[in-house]
């Protein structure tokens, strides 16, 4: 039965408990486990992410979705995606990763929103994404008829190393000029000047902003060169 550790091994006994955990765990349940002061366990993290960082190893320490997890290092993407690769991702249709950035950087956003937003009913992607784990229900829109409101899920979160929604990068870093920024803006439904809006034609594909803007993040094995695969476009 385990009966404690000392301050000089918990590194490596949270270094082991993290590499057998599928998901974020909290500073405070790592206490609880060891039972060990949180304020102990939070700066052996700290220290352990550093000391990671610091020796080049090829996993890193991140604190995503309101809990600590380890990632393979993004150096080594392109030699792990030759070994083992996320089929869920892999077999995401266009269609879905327009819906799935669409609900990212609009959430709460209702079924109607999102058609609207793309130009053509998103029914199938987004019962995809909600049947996979990466968009959820989140309440209804104060609105006729009550629609449901979809948001993404602790999934998605920990799929693209994030610690919340606030963390994605800025879509509009991804355009190729203000214009076309601003077209984004109005697609996304901020306010734009209406004279400064150009021909949607002028806007990049949005999968391949969404692939530009989910290489640009930190991710984890599930990083993918969108542009060498072919999509399944069952669910368009």
């Amino acid at each position: 039965m385990f009966e404690g550790i000392d301050l000089e091994h918990l590194p490596a006994a949270l270094e082991a408990l993290l590499f057998v955990s599928d998901e974020p765990v909290s500073a405070l349940t790592l206490a609880k486990m060891l039972d060990e002061n949180v304020e102990e366990v939070s700066l052996a993290l700290e220290n352990l992410q550093k000391q990671l960082e610091d020796s080049s190893r090829g996993i890193q320490l991140r604190e995503v979705a309101g809990g600590w997890r380890l990632y393979t290092h993004p150096a080594y993407h392109e030699l792990i995606e030759q070994y083992v690769l996320s089929w869920d991702t892999r077999r995401m249709s266009n269609a879905a990763l327009e819906v799935l950035a669409i609900v990212a950087y609009s959430q709460p956003v209702t079924r109607a929103q999102i058609s609207a937003i793309r130009g053509v009913t998103s029914d199938g992607p987004l019962n995809t994404l909600v049947e996979r784990g990466y968009v959820r229900e989140a309440g209804t829109a104060d609105t006729p008829g009550n629609p449901t409101l979809y948001a993404t899920t602790r999934t998605f979160l920990e799929q693209y190393g994030l610690r919340s929604p606030a963390d994605l990068p800025d879509l509009e870093e991804f355009a190729p000029d203000e214009k076309t920024a601003q077209l984004i803006r109005e697609r996304l439904g901020a306010p734009a000047a209406a004279d400064a809006i150009p021909d949607e034609r002028d806007l990049p594909s949005p999968e391949q902003m969404v692939a530009d803007a989910q290489a640009s993040l930190l991710g984890v094995v599930e990083k993918i060169d969108f542009d060498q695969l072919t999509f399944n476009t069952d669910d368009e």
